[in-house]
């Protein structure tokens, strides 16, 4: 991915910013540098904290990116499927409810989330759910859309 542009976040952006991960996911992200990077063929927008790729823009929206899950262990908007899923949701697929063994309940439709695997709580994609958090166990449907996975271009960027 061709970088277009980067530059450090102003303090307002930078509190704006851990506010939202916050509310979102109960982390508290702390750094001395915040370097919003922008791509040129792609609509990826990625803050760089101490270097390292751990927000990415999700429709305008922050969020965590796989790495910065996996560096902050969120607690909130939380989906973690069994051993059977892990290789379709590494690979970029949608979550199915059969592979979902637990959602957290202040998921709602539309909310970005996290998706890991229940073994070692690894996080394996980030996602934007289809229903609320209670109604993701079952036995049918598609529940999450995945947006960014593990070996994705996102994933592979380093700052």
């Amino acid at each position: 991915m061709q970088v277009k542009s980067r530059h450090h976040l102003r303090s307002d952006a930078v509190s704006d910013l851990e506010e939202t991960l916050e509310d979102q996911l109960g982390v508290s992200p702390e750094g001395d540098a915040y370097e919003r990077v922008e791509f040129e063929e792609t609509d990826w927008e990625v803050v760089l904290i101490d270097g390292q790729p751990r927000v990415a823009y999700f429709d305008e929206e922050p969020f965590l990116t796989v790495r910065g899950a996996n560096a902050y262990e969120p607690e909130k908007r939380l989906v973690t499927v069994d051993a059977g899923a892990v290789s379709f949701v590494s690979d970029g697929a949608d979550v199915m409810r059969p592979g979902i063994t637990e959602a957290t309940d202040d998921i709602s439709p539309d909310d970005l989330i996290v998706i890991a695997e229940e073994s070692h709580g690894k996080v394996l994609a980030v996602g934007r759910a289809r229903v609320d958090g209670a109604d993701m166990v079952g036995d049918d449907g598609k529940v999450v859309d995945s947006l960014h996975h593990v070996g994705d271009e996102l994933y592979e960027f380093s700052g």
